[in-house]
């Protein structure tokens, strides 16, 4: 996808949280092609993130982002894609694990809507894991809803809470479902851990748009983070814990033999 006005406003405001000191990475190369209908917007949000000039003098004649982020405070980042046809750096397959010399590397790794066409995407989330360092933070935005034949997958705050939170032990900052189109007045969609109250987000009996929303999170390893072997849907474990079930069956047999 890229850098659009809305996921442009959630940098400008990272950027004020966030400064990564090392090697900084992005899964795809990203385009920043700002919308012209919404430079007032653009301008806005930069002036609220404290950076001098304007956003215009971060646009790149060939239509990437690197320029944007090194204004940002997030270094020269670094792009990781399957083929060198956009200009990546390092090639990889993210439905193959990355290799060793590539783990703890980086303080700062961007994703702007590449996950969602990779179809390994366990190996993919393991892969962004290894390759932070402690502290360092993973942002994602793909498509949540409204995506349909975009890529391979949408996604769900779920995934965020169990593999980010509980199956890696991440810290989650932020969880928020967004509308690419930005409205005036509209707020980001919060979505709280469904483990908290043991039930799903039950998003279809509230005003949730029809139209495009991405997925939008931010999560940092933190120096215990560690990747856990198993990753189970959070309602589902609380309706199986007084119940038998397949893990603990295993468990058994592996202790008897």
């Amino acid at each position: 996808m890229g850098v659009d006005y809305v996921l442009f406003d959630q940098l400008c405001q990272l950027s004020g949280r966030f400064r990564p000191e090392g090697r900084t990475l992005m899964l795809g190369r990203h385009a920043f092609k700002p919308n012209g209908r919404f430079s007032r917007l653009y301008e806005r949000s930069w002036r609220r993130a404290g950076k001098e000039g304007s956003f215009q003098q971060t646009v790149q004649e060939d239509g990437f982002c690197e320029t944007l982020m090194e204004k940002l405070g997030f270094g020269q980042m670094e792009a990781m894609d399957f083929s060198d046809y956009e200009g990546a750096g390092i090639l990889h397959d993210l439905n193959r694990p990355v290799a060793p010399e590539l783990e703890g590397q980086f303080d700062f790794i961007f994703d702007g809507g590449t996950l969602e066409h990779v179809f390994n995407v366990p190996v993919a989330l393991q892969s962004v894991f290894r390759m932070l360092k402690p502290g360092g933070r993973f942002v994602s935005a793909n498509g949540m809803n409204g995506w349909l034949a975009h890529g391979i997958y949408q996604f769900s705050p779920e995934l965020v809470w169990t593999f980010w939170g509980r199956t890696a032990g991440c810290q989650v900052h932020r969880c928020l479902g967004l509308r690419t189109v930005p409205e005036k007045g509209a707020q980001p969609f919060v979505f709280p851990d469904p483990a908290l109250k043991g039930n799903r987000l039950r998003l279809g009996k509230t005003d949730f748009p029809k139209d495009r929303v991405y997925l939008y999170y931010e999560v940092e390893r933190l120096a215990e983070s560690s990747l856990g072997d198993i990753m189970l849907q959070s309602d589902y474990v609380k309706k199986w814990a007084p119940h038998s079930t397949a893990g603990a069956l295993q468990e058994t047999k592996a202790k008897e033999a």
